[in-house]
């Protein structure tokens, strides 16, 4: 059988040919880019992960030269030839610029139909089409890079780990629904009649047990799945970089173990090193000063609380809102005055209603006079009062919601952002990160009407507050811990329970019965008779670290085969139907079950 790639192996991949290979008799192997043809020569740009080499054709080969003239783009080739100099010709936007390989040898491995659209950084083509045929999208040099970018944060974060004393334990996809989280995806049993595997939120529980096994530090590169609505930074199954460890003192070993694997991911992977110690806000403040409790800090349009100094003003809307146990707050939009029309004020009045406000209150100060919503209500010296207490002058625009503390920050921190990002006001290529500490250990659920853990039922809460969990539980904070970067939760933890009568009473204020304990974490429960050694842990979000250190606004451009908006895959048409005998196989039956996919 003839040689299958040509007179020897592949010498290098495209992009690693220099100048220092001149001379050398080569064999390049890959996809051809494109093609043009000068006349007297042939030029081929070819193509595979580590960038392009530029091929050229000498037209006085005429066997060679007519195989060439009918390359086309992706066509997958094996060329051979000698590697030679540019001259002038350099083409300085690319490592093998100064080079170019002169072919005596062509090989089309396979050819090609013309793809649906161009392979190219710059191809104007729309997500559904990208994603129906995602292993072409995937063959553009941006998301090419963006995987290799996400390979090296996963190869970084293992050796740093690893370095530490960590030992990376798998843990079970098909496990048990313990449903206080997200909504689990259920797999159905065909040994066991009418029960279910639940397909893992994170391996929360296991890596719990796996500390009082006695591994001491776990960590894993972990496959989680939720049956949640998808957003831009989410996706139904994700990757984790999980890890827990034994014997902890507080959250500072956790926290520092963390902060670390940070720092060298961005010191490998993006050449950045952060000196200081990442800044420490807690929940508290950050809702107070930003409105949310994953802060962009990289600009400022902070909230400024005015609630004492409207309390008794004569804008009902302000005053009435304090009397009911409400605040009022504000932002500065500091010099937009003369740049904001009234219709853009309109605007944003409309936007916050998406957040839950009533409505919005303005006050325009132009050089030309003041405009405001509500100044006509108030005595000059309550409006001079509310301009004092926003630090407000000519040229500013004041914004300010009236209501419970939750809509407020809500409103106003998602304002904020809207306000930053219009504006231009935030450094995109700055990285801002901080860590959120003492959130809440529970939250109330109008929904469910009873408290929910915050985090999850597993957190440990701080000491000072835990007198507090009958009368006041809203009030309990928890050992708690976010990484925020740049406006986004990368990664989030927590010292756990270690103890089964606070784990046991957690459950209690959960509302969770005896028999519900038992029927959901029984096993875990009882773990916990045997011994259970202090133990904290976190888990950061790799999907959504590598989208925020290659700077992508999609977490789908960091996953090799995505979901879409609804689940489902556009190439492979997941989910779909599947036939009867395998349904039945499974115990389950339908009333009426229709494809709806057109």
């Amino acid at each position: 059988m003839a040689e299958f790639l040509g007179t020897s192996k592949r010498t290098k991949m495209c992009g690693e040919f220099r100048a220092g290979d001149k001379g050398s008799q080569v064999t390049v192997t890959g996809w051809i880019a494109k093609s043009r043809n000068l006349g007297g020569l042939q030029f081929t740009d070819v193509r595979d992960r580590s960038g392009i080499v530029q091929v050229c054709f000498d037209t006085h080969d005429a066997k060679l030269s007519e195989k060439a003239s009918k390359l086309r783009a992706e066509d997958v080739v094996a060329i051979d030839g000698v590697v030679r100099s540019r001259g002038e010709n350099v083409n300085s936007a690319i490592p093998t610029g100064e080079i170019e390989i002169l072919a005596n040898g062509l090989k089309i491995l396979s050819e090609s139909d013309v793809p649906p659209f161009a392979i190219t950084d710059n191809t104007n083509v729309n997500d559904t089409l990208r994603l129906k045929y995602r292993y072409l999208d995937l063959r553009r040099p941006i998301l090419q890079n963006n995987i290799m970018m996400r390979h090296k944060i996963s190869q970084a974060a293992r050796q740093y780990l690893n370095d530490n004393g960590f030992l990376e334990i798998e843990t079970p996809f098909l496990g048990k629904s313990t449903p206080e989280g997200a909504r689990d995806y259920l797999v159905p049993s065909r040994i066991h009649a009418g029960k279910f595997y639940a397909l893992p939120q994170s391996p929360q529980l296991y890596k719990q047990l796996l500390m009082i096994a006695g591994f001491d530090r776990y960590y894993q590169i972990a496959r989680c799945f939720r049956d949640e609505d998808l957003r831009s930074n989410r996706q139904p199954e994700f990757t984790q970089i999980d890890l827990e460890m034994s014997f902890v003192r507080d959250e500072n070993d956790v926290m520092d173990i963390a902060e670390g694997m940070i720092k060298k991911i961005f010191k490998d992977c993006k050449g950045l090193k952060f000196d200081k110690p990442f800044r420490r806000m807690t929940y508290k403040e950050a809702i107070s000063r930003f409105g949310s409790d994953k802060p962009d800090t990289r600009f400022g349009l902070e909230l400024t609380d005015i609630t004492d100094v409207v309390k008794d003003c004569g804008f009902s809307v302000f005053s009435s809102t304090v009397q009911n146990g409400g605040v009022v707050k504000a932002i500065n939009y500091k010099g937009f005055a003369d740049k904001t029309s009234r219709k853009e004020i309109d605007a944003t009045a409309e936007k916050v209603k998406t957040f839950g406000a009533k409505g919005l209150a303005w006050a325009s100060l132009k050089s030309e006079g003041t405009t405001s919503s509500f100044f006509k209500f108030l005595t000059s010296e309550e409006t001079d009062a509310i301009l004092k207490a926003t630090d407000a002058d000519v040229g500013d625009i004041i914004y300010i919601v009236a209501d419970k503390p939750s809509v407020v920050h809500a409103a106003l921190g998602n304002l904020r952002l809207y306000l930053g990002e219009k504006a231009g006001l935030i450094d995109k290529s700055a990285y801002d990160i901080l860590w959120i500490t003492e959130f809440p250990l529970l939250e109330y659920s109008e929904e469910e009407g009873r408290y929910v853990a915050m985090h999850h039922p597993f957190t440990m809460p701080n000491s000072d507050d835990w007198d507090k969990i009958d009368t006041d539980p809203a009030s309990v904070r928890a050992r708690a811990y976010d990484l925020v970067i740049n406006g986004q939760e990368a990664g989030g933890g927590s010292v756990r329970i270690h103890r089964r009568d606070i784990q046991e009473k957690m459950f209690k204020v959960l509302g969770l019965s005896d028999d519900d304990i038992k029927t959901k974490f029984g096993f875990f429960v009882d773990a916990f008779k045997y011994g259970a050694p202090p133990h904290g842990g976190l888990a950061f979000g790799l999907d959504r670290l590598v989208m925020l250190i290659t700077g992508e606004e999609n977490i789908k451009d960091v996953i090799a085969f995505p979901k879409v908006q609804n689940a489902s895959c556009l190439m492979c048409g997941a989910p779909a139907l599947v036939e009867d005998k395998q349904v039945k196989e499974l115990y389950i039956t339908f009333d009426k079950v229709e494809d709806t996919e057109e």
